[in-house]
């Protein structure tokens, strides 16, 4: 994809900087021991199937759904920390997909992530200084005599002091944790980060304090973010645009304020609908899901969706609903929407 292609959702100055084509990422069934396939020969976990999305350079696009519906293996595939089965990646322009390993390398200073749980994401036998620095000496940005001066000025960026470089992992609270996570993915000063549930570990407290050092960071230094988490309210708060996630597909797209205040996908309103209220406001409108998300190993033929859907008609079992753009900006993916 052309730098210069402007992405409609946009304005006029920001750019494409990712786009997501069909992307796939099955596994095989396995379990045991020895990782022996179980269910029929052949049988898939279908655990991205079939994603596409955008996101404008400098925007942060919120990737909301419930648990196991695929949210982390995306993120994980865009980076090919997961190698995907089919689709591509572009990123500014470079299909990552098809890079070797020299060239995914070098990529790597431009794409970073940090990890959902900061107690299992630092290894417990390095120093903070080791942890931060070890990103530094693998892709040669800085001299071993500038690497300590590097790894303080990262501390100070995430809101540590210098002297805790010398500490390790189990002397620090889990938000002090996440801001060293933090300071490790912006070690080689990316564009892009994937922040893959990045608070769900935390304190609320703690959470609002770690959302708004992100926020920070994002205008300082002109980050573009993929926020993946199950918290349509931290999603709501620093998202510009939000894509919502179901069992390995996107089923609905657009602008945080539409999303939020206008939702189009009975996903999206069963989701909006379930946050709670203090003064039990909405409570009276809530859109009420029946079951539990189905297994992406045997996922519903026709609407993924039809089986917990109260709105499914015939035609959902049997169709699944193509991505139509609306008036306000929203893309949903639903017969009920679409008239399709």
């Amino acid at each position: 994809m052309n730098k210069a292609m402007k992405c409609t959702a946009g304005t006029a100055d920001q750019y494409v900087l990712l786009q997501v084509n069909n992307l796939v990422k099955h596994y095989d069934s396995r379990s045991g021991l020895w990782g022996k396939i179980t269910g029929n020969p052949g049988s898939l976990v279908l655990a991205v199937d079939g994603v596409s999305l955008t996101i404008n350079r400098g925007e942060t696009l919120g990737l909301i759904g419930e648990s196991g519906c695929g949210k982390s293996t995306l993120g994980r595939a865009i980076l090919r920390l997961h190698e995907p089965t089919s689709g591509s990646v572009t990123f500014d322009g470079t299909d990552v997909t098809k890079l070797d390993a020299d060239s995914l390398k070098k990529m790597r200073r431009r794409m970073q992530i940090i990890f959902q749980d900061p107690y299992a994401s630092l290894n417990p036998r390095k120093t903070i200084e080791d942890i931060i620095g070890t990103a530094l000496r693998l892709q040669g940005v800085a001299k071993s005599s500038d690497i300590r001066g590097c790894v303080t000025q990262l501390l100070e960026n995430v809101g540590l002091k210098p002297d805790h470089m010398t500490r390790f992992p189990h002397q620090f609270s889990g938000g002090q944790r996440q801001r060293i996570g933090i300071a490790r993915a912006l070690a080689l000063n990316p564009e892009f980060i994937v922040c893959d549930e990045p608070v769900s570990a935390l304190d609320v407290s703690i959470q609002a304090q770690v959302i708004q050092l992100l926020d920070d960071l994002k205008r300082e230094l002109g980050l573009t973010y993929l926020f993946i988490s199950h918290d349509i309210s931290v999603i709501g708060y620093i998202s510009d645009h939000i894509a919502v996630m179901y069992l390995g597909d996107i089923v609905e797209t657009g602008p945080t304020k539409q999303i939020l205040t206008d939702p189009q996908h009975p996903y999206t309103q069963a989701l909006l609908s379930a946050v709670p209220r203090v003064d039990g406001s909405g409570t009276g409108d809530r859109v009420k899901l029946t079951g539990d998300l189905p297994s992406p190993i045997n996922p519903p033929k026709g609407c993924k969706f039809h089986t917990r859907c109260p709105y499914a008609k015939d035609e959902c079992q049997l169709k699944k609903p193509e991505h139509h753009e609306l008036k306000n900006g929203l893309t949903v993916a639903c017969h009920l929407v679409t008239g399709n």
